[in-house]
């Protein structure tokens, strides 16, 4: 039987996935998530995407796997996860007022099959304050997300503008991930998850 798997945790790409109507399996993948600083955001974020789906998909051989990562780039910094409060209030306030891009690379591996892409988008903030900065901080959210912000969140009250895939900015962008499947072969049955 042909699994469909999601090599990743993120609460946000599971919701996402579950608009397929399709059954899967969530399998997080243990990969070191460091960056090679040497390679264009697009690159960074389709290996980091390709290694997650690759340490799922070689213990499930006839299922669809799919990995993926996003960074967030402020002029020429990648901007991760921050670690600690410090270093989500560092990160917000770079973005404060300014246009920052968000890049999520996408893998998808079947059997000898790899699809990679990337989609992108270009995310303005408004002017933030210390005390928006520190009330959102203490919300929580900031941590476990590329750039420090959730735009599904919290962190939408930010938001200015935004030009490009507001999935990709989610960290998911599920409509380009149906229709690969969809290229891929992946026999989508009329089931709900």
């Amino acid at each position: 039987m042909t699994q469909l798997i999601l090599a990743s945790s993120s609460p946000r790409r599971k919701e996402l996935l579950k608009l397929l109507q399709q059954p899967f399996d969530v399998i997080a993948a243990e990969v070191d998530e460091r960056m090679d600083q040497f390679s264009s955001p697009e690159e960074t974020v389709m290996n980091l995407a390709r290694k997650k789906a690759k340490a799922v998909a070689k213990d499930y051989h006839n299922s669809y796997v799919i990995g993926a990562d996003t960074i967030v780039t402020i002029g020429n910094e990648i901007l991760g996860k921050p670690r600690n409060a410090q270093e989500a209030k560092n990160m917000l306030n770079s973005l404060s007022g300014k246009t920052h891009t968000v890049y999520t690379g996408t893998a998808i591996l079947h059997e000898e099959q790899q699809e990679l892409f990337v989609g992108k988008a270009d995310v303005t903030f408004w002017e933030l304050s210390d005390e928006e900065i520190d009330r959102y901080i203490q919300s929580g959210e900031p941590f476990d997300k590329a750039g420090g912000y959730a735009i599904q969140g919290y962190g939408a009250l930010f938001v200015k503008k935004i030009h490009g895939d507001y999935y990709s900015v989610v960290g998911f962008p599920i409509g380009k991930v149906y229709r690969v499947l969809k290229k891929m072969g992946y026999p989508f049955k009329n089931e709900k998850n």
